[in-house]
């Protein structure tokens, strides 16, 4: 089920990506089950917070099974902000900062491109390179083929140029400074914030179904998908 799930929630970013494009998704279905990236939002809309880790095992089952199908589903009433930092140490070293990453150089690094991938892509394509990465069974050898099938008109050497430079360093400084600042301070990944707050019941409702905590907190008209509900999931933290 949970296969099923991801490659449903993949097919769909795909079909966001080149949305508009007549193609077999077209004829099979699968872009009926997609809301459209560009449908307009509500001023009332829900906007959750991720700060997590690239390879914490917890955070990469909530985004791939729950945040990110949810914003496939939910985006017109919903916006999403990821931050990947999480749990990581920075130093000052010079001019630059240096980075201790929970799980190790590869996390660090891991971090460091969807931080860059964040920065560089735009709309449906840095999300579905972000899932793609998480998804996969080892999330930084998938970011070249994952950019390649998401954004080929972005080149993966400036995305590695990004987070191996000065400018990368920079925009993980300021992921640093937005996680300390976080009130309460986050004690543990994924961390939610919803609408910039964080609560325990919040997190434990985020964890468990944001499908049905994002329909429950929007204030609007909810759309026709929020009647759909979905089943609640085991939780993981770091």
């Amino acid at each position: 089920m949970c296969v099923l799930k991801s490659a449903l929630a993949l097919a769909c970013l795909a079909v966001l990506v080149y949305e508009g494009a007549s193609s077999p998704a077209d004829r099979c279905g699968v872009l009926g089950q997609c809301v459209q990236v560009n449908s307009s939002r509500s001023a009332d809309s829900v906007t959750v917070s991720l700060y997590y880790e690239s390879l914490c095992p917890g955070c990469r089952q909530f985004l791939a099974l729950q945040l990110l199908p949810t914003f496939i589903m939910l985006n017109e009433i919903m916006n999403v902000e990821l931050v990947p930092y999480g749990n990581a140490q920075e130093q000052k070293v010079g001019e630059k900062y240096q980075f201790t990453c929970q799980h190790g150089p590869d996390e660090c690094l891991g971090n460091m491109i969807e931080t860059c991938v964040l920065n560089k892509l735009k709309g449906g394509a840095q999300y579905a390179v972000i899932y793609c990465m998480e998804a996969a069974a080892d999330v930084v050898k998938a970011a070249e083929s994952c950019l390649a099938l998401f954004s080929p008109e972005t080149r993966f050497g400036d995305i590695m140029a990004c987070a191996n430079g000065d400018e990368g360093n920079q925009l993980m400084h300021q992921n640093a400074k937005k996680t300390a600042a976080l009130q309460p301070p986050h004690q543990y990944v994924p961390w939610i914030t919803v609408n910039g707050e964080h609560t325990d019941d919040l997190q434990q409702k985020a964890m468990g179904s944001l499908f049905q905590l994002v329909c429950s907190l929007y204030k609007g008209q909810a759309p026709a998908a929020c009647t759909l509900g979905q089943k609640v999931v085991k939780t993981s933290y770091c």
